[in-house]
């Protein structure tokens, strides 16, 4: 059996142009999704897996997420003075004690390759994780998809990609992957391609933002071209470490919302909200109320 994963790289150096004005002050991967940001989701999916070394390659100029996960002396002082244990106990308990949090700066925006080479010196020669927030995805009644992913990494080794169906029409959006073998839940992967055109694209697998990764990935990050727009892309040297050792894709259990785009960011809140025991009654009648007013037709 292979080692099982325990450092995981969130790449938030981004600066969520799509979402302006509101990721002018907040970053995108604070956007709430009910009462949780999104990179909480994304944190919470890494413990769940087995990390405990979360490793967030961010900016210079990006403060909320270092302050996120940071002590609030000032507000726990008031909730508990306030008596209010539950909120309290929800500040103080964004990571369990054993979990530790490493920020690193990506002193230029040079792309997703280049973003995971950032997180080397914390990582150092074991296998990892790779995170995008972005992608939020929900496994309701099962493991979160990362931590199926490890389990595949750890009992078959290797490394993994998280994938995908999408229309064919939309392959010009995503890393494609070629995997004749493929099951249905996962396969070997004979070759990726980056953006290919719908009439180029191997299959209609895409990979999206879960990885699993051998440390080696580093070394052919370091000598990996920069592509369009000068970024060292994360699916070229992928595409390098499948000349050296297998790696999967990987049809995970659950639902992705792509919460990089405003439709994904609103179906996400919706089911959440829907799922919450609190707010699934009000949230339902709200929507009801809502779509009567507007007339849509309900279905």
């Amino acid at each position: 059996m292979a080692a099982r994963i325990r450092k995981a790289v969130f790449p938030v150096a981004g600066l969520g142009t799509r979402f302006l004005p509101a990721t002018k002050t907040v970053p995108k991967e604070m956007m709430p999704i009910v009462d949780k940001p999104l990179i909480q989701y994304a944190v919470d999916e890494a413990i769940e897996a087995g990390c405990d070394t979360l490793i967030f390659v961010t900016n210079r100029y990006k403060h909320a997420v270092a302050d996120y996960f940071d002590k609030a002396y000032e507000l726990e002082q008031k909730l508990e003075k306030s008596g209010k244990q539950t909120q309290l106990d929800l500040v103080r308990n964004i990571l369990p004690p054993h979990v530790r949090a490493v920020f690193v700066t990506q002193a230029e925006a040079l792309g997703l390759g280049h973003a995971v080479l950032c997180a080397k010196p914390v990582v150092g020669d074991e296998p990892f994780a790779v995170m995008l927030p972005d992608d939020l995805i929900w496994n309701r009644n099962g493991d979160g998809a990362l931590k199926q992913m490890a389990d595949l990494a750890e009992r078959e080794g290797g490394s993994v990609v998280a994938v995908e169906d999408v229309p064919r029409e939309m392959t010009a959006s995503y890393g494609i992957v070629d995997a004749p073998e493929f099951d249905g839940r996962s396969g070997l992967v004979k070759s990726m391609v980056e953006k290919p055109a719908p009439a180029d694209a191997p299959s209609t697998l895409a990979v999206v933002g879960r990885y699993v990764l051998d440390p080696r990935i580093f070394s052919l990050l370091e000598t990996t071209r920069p592509g369009k727009g000068g970024e060292i892309q994360l699916t070229d040297a992928i595409q390098q470490l499948l000349a050296e050792q297998p790696v999967s894709a990987y049809r995970f259990k659950g639902t992705r919302f792509d919460c990089g785009s405003h439709l994904g960011l609103i179906e996400a809140t919706i089911r959440f909200a829907l799922d919450n025991e609190k707010l699934s009654a009000s949230a339902a009648q709200a929507m009801r109320t809502a779509l009567d007013e507007l007339g849509v037709v309900e279905r």
